[in-house]
């Protein structure tokens, strides 16, 4: 059986999608560390997911974040490991999806992820009634061209002052 995707109506030309399901790890650190991934390039978030599990880079908690402790210049932070070991696992997947269909991995950009919670299984056992984290993941990488090149800065300040002196221009008209 296919898994149905919760978005519907995207460009399938220029993305590529890939999905985790029952994946064992916490549903709430798997929606921080999804939000803090939303928007990036995918180069970026799997360099920030690498620095996460290393230790070097924290995650900013921003809704789960009761008795979490602060980070200097972060705020409430931690260190999800096994969370990021998964997505960096899940984002390899997308890339691997993106350069199969022909999109061009340097210009992958991650425009939709999410977490939602899965169903919960009993722990095997007789005297043991606690359950199973689990949460499904999906992700969906589009390939943004972005242009490298920075805007001529004299130019723009010659553009701006040839409007400038057109508007006295017409002031002083006006007022004659």
């Amino acid at each position: 059986m296919a898994h149905k995707y919760s978005l519907q109506g995207y460009n399938e030309e220029h993305s590529a999608r890939a999905v985790g399901l029952s994946l064992p790890i916490s549903t709430k650190k798997s929606i921080e560390v999804c939000n803090k991934l939303r928007n990036l390039r995918l180069e970026k978030a799997k360099r920030f997911l690498e620095d996460v599990v290393k230790g070097k880079q924290a995650v900013a908690y921003t809704r789960f974040n009761k008795d979490t402790g602060h980070k200097r210049g972060i705020g409430p932070a931690r260190y999800p490991m096994k969370t990021a070991e998964v997505l960096i696992r899940l984002l390899k997947s997308v890339e691997a999806n993106a350069q199969f269909k022909g999109l061009s991995t340097a210009d992958l950009v991650i425009s939709n992820i999410h977490a939602n919670r899965a169903s919960r299984q009993w722990h095997f056992g007789r005297q043991r009634r606690t359950k199973m984290k689990r949460t499904h993941i999906e992700i969906m990488v589009e390939e943004k061209k972005t242009d490298k090149k920075k805007p001529d800065r004299i130019a723009e300040k010659s553009a701006a002052q040839n409007k400038e002196a057109g508007r006295k221009e017409q002031k002083k008209e006006t007022r004659k």
